[in-house]
């Protein structure tokens, strides 16, 4: 999803509570604040010598442990309130994808990947996923494409990495 596309989800739904699912049946707590905005350029080259370059938007979010237990979550409509007035600090590239970077003691920090979201009664919840690691030339590299989600073809000695 890009920037554009979370910040109009956000906007749609502003009287809904603001969940996110950071894997199947795990949400971040109800003392969760948005703490940073990231506006990300990279510019990378993979292991092929191929060359890429993107943008990112990543919204930090971190639990408060002061307000564990806390009742509510935060509603869509203060998110939105926290990005504009990013926004209007730092302006968006609106095609950027959006990352939510997260972690606590059951879960490694990670920037996870907004793969869907659903409505459930006065809920937004934004469904969150990891996106593993992969070879990006794998062509140029000679690595087979695999069914499986383990491999070692692109480790140190296969002529790839």
């Amino acid at each position: 999803m890009n920037t554009s596309d979370f910040i109009s989800l956000l906007a749609e739904h502003q009287g809904k509570s603001l969940l996110f699912e950071y894997a199947p049946g795990m949400l971040v707590g109800t003392n969760y604040h948005i703490t940073e905005v990231k506006h990300i350029a990279v510019d990378a080259v993979d292991c092929g010598a191929g060359t890429d370059s993107w943008k990112e938007t990543i919204i930090q979010l971190w639990e408060s442990p002061s307000e564990l237990g806390k009742p509510d979550y935060m509603s869509s409509y203060k998110a939105l309130g926290i990005l504009r007035k990013v926004g209007q600090m730092k302006a968006y590239d609106m095609d950027a994808v959006v990352r939510i970077e997260y972690g606590n003691t059951m879960f490694h920090a990670a920037q996870l990947h907004v793969n869907d979201f659903e409505i459930k009664e006065n809920q937004l919840i934004v469904k969150l996923a990891v996106q593993p690691t992969d070879c990006k030339a794998k062509e140029t590299c000679g690595v087979p494409e695999t069914v499986g989600t383990e491999t070692n073809s692109c480790a140190p000695g296969s002529g790839c990495c």
